[in-house]
């Protein structure tokens, strides 16, 4: 089919051409001089992407399934207590990578489509008087169903309780996209990964630790040896990994980072912001419901729920095979119920309206009762009525 095939899920997002083209270097030694210069400059520009003066960033070959197990096991001891809060497919993912690691997981179970309260984290650690628990995971960017947590409050909630366990983040769908603040949230461990915000080709994890989880690191004693965050910091000091790294992969990682800084993270914040607000009014304009509670809806994607007898697998094939769309499919019990837009990474205002526009007609044909244009028309006026600033240099 001419033209571009439409990848609007909620990652692997669009990768950029100029990434495109920082991938087609030759390949160099990584352990020359060259490489050594590459690495270096990539660790300044990542701690600026989490926010952070403090933490240390650290990049792994892997997907971030390979970035939870790094935080786990090198932060706990087998058997340790985690406090773990389920508000979709990805936050109950991470909980259940730490009991397959052999932690004694307790999971708090949500709605899917509602948030982390931060008075119930409260509640769970100021009854945890022994402090048996070692670790809070959380997600900053709960991917099945569109949500953004506040980690901020999150954060105040374990203050007020004065408890000592270390704050963990998923931030695998949300870091580039959406604000996040290492330092100012107190974070001790975040994970991410490289097909989302940043652009790239899946393939790259990421952490960003605090001296928190450094100090906890000495005491653990899971065993590790891939994801062992020694050995890595100690070589990436140098320039260099502990094994063969994905050398073509930090080209792009490096040109990635590049395209953010210079569009400035608040910029690239607030385009999200905004991109994301037109799809919440135009879904609205098809007479259908978000699946994200009011107040909490994410700048990453929308998660949509599907009327009484359409098929949302159905939809997602004749969304290919017709329009040359893909859209995100529903998770767990929104499996076949709801269908997600991604709106993230590498996108604009006529991107975001295409995207609406075969959504209408992909919904259309599955027999969904919509004005066509509806939803287009309505992202239109509010692209108008609220233009974004231009980045300041």
């Amino acid at each position: 089919m001419p033209g571009r095939h439409f990848l609007q899920i909620p990652g692997p997002s669009n990768v950029p051409a100029r990434v495109l083209r920082a991938m087609e270097r030759p390949v160099i030694n990584h352990r020359g001089i060259e490489f050594a210069e590459l690495a270096k400059g990539l660790f300044p520009k990542l701690r600026q992407i989490f926010k952070t003066q403090h933490g240390t960033p650290i990049i792994f070959p892997s997907s971030g399934t390979g970035a939870w197990e790094s935080s786990l096991v090198n932060t706990l001891s087998p058997g340790d207590r985690v406090l773990a809060f389920s508000i979709g497919e990805f936050s109950a993912g991470y909980a259940r990578t730490a009991r397959n690691n052999g932690f004694d997981v307790e999971l708090v179970e949500l709605e899917w489509g509602s948030t982390i309260p931060p008075e119930l984290v409260e509640e769970k650690l100021k009854a945890d008087t022994a402090h048996a628990y070692k670790a809070v995971l959380t997600i900053h960017n709960e991917t099945s169903t569109g949500v953004t947590p506040d980690i901020g409050a999150v954060r105040e909630a374990m203050d007020r309780a004065r408890h000592p366990a270390l704050l963990m983040v998923d931030t695998i769908s949300g870091l580039a996209s959406a604000d996040f603040r290492f330092d100012e949230w107190k974070v001790d461990v975040a994970v991410a990964c490289s097909q989302k915000g940043l652009m790239l080709p899946p393939g790259l994890s990421f952490l960003c630790v605090s001296e928190k989880a450094l100090a906890a690191r000495e005491k653990a004693t899971t065993p590790r040896h891939y994801f062992d965050w020694a050995p890595m910091i100690a070589r990436n000091a140098q320039g260099f990994f502990p094994y063969t790294p994905a050398t073509n992969m930090l080209y792009a990682l490096e040109e990635s980072t590049d395209m953010l800084l210079e569009e400035g993270l608040e910029h690239v914040f607030a385009r999200h912001g905004r991109m994301a607000e037109a799809v919440r009014r135009a879904v609205r304009a098809w007479g259908l419901k978000i699946v994200a509670h009011p107040g909490a809806e994410s700048p990453v994607l929308t998660a949509v729920h599907l009327p009484e007898g359409v098929d949302g697998d159905q939809l997602l094939v004749v969304s290919e095979t017709d329009f040359d769309l893909s859209l995100g499919n529903g998770l767990g019990p929104l499996a076949r119920k709801a269908f997600r837009i991604g709106h993230l990474g590498d996108m604009n205002d006529l991107e975001v309206l295409a995207t609406l526009a075969g959504c209408e007609m992909v919904l259309t044909r599955m027999g969904v009762k919509l004005d066509i244009g509806s939803g287009v028309a309505t992202a239109q006026r509010f692209f108008l009525d609220n233009p974004l600033p231009k980045p300041s240099k």
